[in-house]
């Protein structure tokens, strides 16, 4: 049997990608707009998306797809109730990018932490020029040694980031799960975690629970003086409390990397957020080579994989 293999959106990856070693015809689209996956995906028997929405209306007008296979680790572009029901195996990427995203989550934090794009600004204003002595001392600078580390969310990513945090000498709070009626062993109360930490990140996945996991209740019981940090998924934030927050000063500032719409409106609100104690990043805490690289390998490993019959990394 041939298989034929559809990526509908292989823009998402700058890197090249082997082709699977079994009998194939393959074809790629470098973006494609939701109203053409159907007409692109007629004869698949497997789609790679990275961010293409595939939903239930579009997947029944899809009789021969057999295979999803998601060139990322979400899936909530993807209807899985639907697939399970009809048989149609979706697998995601796992664990590729821990060291990218857990570097990237303590770039952001460090740079928060020490003011720095608000050194930064200040240079460029000429107020270092006119300083009376050699340094100036214009924001407050802190360290991030003996600060506390709130983690909600603590799959691989999460690990990834309680290791280097262990490493700067930061103490680590695991959240336990938003309104839990138990605690698990080596977990903290949700809310704990929140009003005890120095800062607090996101690493879980963006499902009907966790939207809006954080909105301004939450903010109010963080810190004045807290960070919060986002490489997870912007609906997981509620991104006007968040503005509000800052704009007056619930928090002492942000490191974004996602936001709820992707790419956003030129009127989001967060766009409009212009102050030096936001950080906001176009969704590429993912994406060093390297986890490009591990990404690729893993994506074709996983349509092998369901081709032999031993399917891996299943969604379920």
């Amino acid at each position: 049997m041939q298989y034929k293999i559809v990526f509908l959106d292989r823009s998402t990856l700058k890197i090249d990608i082997k082709r699977p070693g079994f009998p194939h015809h393959w074809e790629e689209f470098e973006r494609t707009r939701e109203d053409e996956v159907v007409a692109r995906l007629k004869e698949a028997d497997i789609a790679i998306t990275n961010k293409v929405p595939l939903r239930r209306a579009t997947l029944e007008k899809l009789p021969s797809l057999k295979m999803i296979a998601v060139a990322a680790t979400g899936t909530d572009h993807i209807d899985i109730d639907f697939c399970r029901a009809r048989g149609i195996v979706v697998a995601n990427i796992r664990d590729y990018a821990c060291n990218a995203v857990s570097e990237h989550v303590f770039m952001l934090i460090l740079a928060l932490r020490r003011n720095l794009l608000a050194y930064q600004e200040d240079i460029h204003a000429g107020l270092w020029s006119k300083s009376d002595q050699f340094c100036l001392f214009t924001h407050p600078i802190h360290d991030i040694h003996g600060s506390t580390l709130g983690i909600i969310g603590y799959g691989a990513l999460g690990q990834a980031v309680a290791r280097l945090a262990k490493a700067f000498g930061m103490q680590v709070l695991l959240a336990e799960h938003k309104n839990a009626q138990t605690i698990r062993s080596g977990r903290t109360p949700f809310e704990t975690v929140l009003s005890e930490s120095d800062i607090v990140t996101l690493h879980c996945p963006l499902t009907p629970d966790t939207r809006n996991l954080i909105s301004l209740p939450e903010l109010k019981l963080m810190k004045s003086s807290s960070l919060l940090i986002n490489t997870a998924r912007g609906g997981v934030v509620d991104e006007n409390a968040l503005a509000l927050a800052l704009q007056e000063g619930l928090i002492a500032g942000a490191g974004f990397d996602v936001l709820s719409i992707e790419p956003p409106r030129e009127d989001h609100v967060l766009l409009k957020l212009n102050q030096p104690n936001f950080i906001l990043t176009p969704h590429i805490a993912w994406a060093s080579e390297e986890a490009m690289s591990n990404l690729a390998d893993q994506l074709i490993e996983n349509i092998e994989s369901f081709v032999r019959g031993n399917p891996q990394n299943l969604v379920t």
